[in-house]
């Protein structure tokens, strides 16, 4: 297993270097728009997308505004979203999506509009229609929406072959859950009699957690934070950072796989910019 758990954690320290310069590039005003890091996150899509390699399976992915990670994870050509950062033509959403609407038709992943948990009664259609084994990623304020309850509650009823991805960081903007709602996701997904886990974002548990996907519809809660806020006003919580517990797991060999993709991610980066 710890080689599994490696696996995970080259995909997490690709995702948080390149978040990590993206927040510098935010900083440093080269970014001028609103974006939506992902750091502190990463480990969920990594864990996720391990797995479906070792099943061998591509599912349609519908992910969430928050999505860089889950685009770098499941392949996502990185100069392309560099370049959708930058606004050009040739990013992944030819310059028009932004930091919150990625996508990637070559891995099956298809971006968000802009309506908050849209994506869910949509990636819900779209697998119906497909039978399609479907990963759909939504925020724990999103999934309080009343089509995004429907929705699973649709795919509980047809037995869809739906993986839904609840990355609760217990906050909408700074709102907390217990302001917003006296009930948790996996009870009332319990109730419409959807397989449903209330889980920590450790990458060993996510990956425990999917060995059943697709039979039918499974709903993970996964609790989390961010690092970063929007773009980078704050971060959900300073006491604790499970990277960081990741690479020093792994020592000497979690630094150096560190160490390789700041350089990947820093050498992408001077690339593309040398292009204007």
């Amino acid at each position: 297993m710890k080689n599994i758990r490696l696996e995970i954690f080259k995909k997490a320290s690709l995702c948080r270097n390149f978040e990590n310069e993206l927040y510098k590039k935010v900083q440093d005003k080269i970014i001028k728009f609103p974006v939506y890091l992902s750091a502190g996150q990463e480990f969920i899509a990594s864990s996720i997308a391990v797995k479906m390699q070792e099943l061998n399976i591509s599912p349609d992915i519908f992910i969430q505004h928050r999505g860089h990670s889950t685009y770098l994870a499941f392949g996502g050509d990185i100069y392309s979203l560099i370049d959708e950062m930058l606004g050009r033509k040739s990013g992944c959403a030819n310059g028009m999506g932004g930091s919150a609407s990625i996508q990637c038709k070559e891995k099956n992943i298809y971006g968000h509009d802009g309506l908050m948990g849209n994506q869910v009664p949509i990636g819900v259609g779209a697998c119906f229609a497909s039978k399609t084994p479907t990963v759909i990623f939504v925020g724990d304020s999103a999934a309080e929406e009343d089509y995004s309850l429907s929705s699973i509650g649709w795919a509980s009823t047809k037995k869809l072959p739906i993986l839904f991805i609840v990355e609760d960081n217990n906050l909408s903007i700074l709102t907390e859950k217990k302001v917003r709602r006296n009930w948790e996701m996996h009870d009332v997904a319990t109730g419409m009699k959807v397989k449903s886990y209330d889980i920590k974002d450790d990458p060993m548990e996510i990956y425990d957690h999917l060995k059943n996907s697709f039979n039918e519809p499974i709903l993970l809660n996964i609790n989390t934070v961010r690092k970063f806020w929007h773009a980078g006003a704050g971060t959900d919580g300073e006491n604790f950072d499970r990277y960081k517990e990741e690479m020093n797991f792994f020592g000497k060999e979690g630094r150096e796989i560190d160490e390789y993709n700041n350089k990947l991610v820093l050498g992408a980066w001077k690339k593309q910019l040398e292009k204007q």
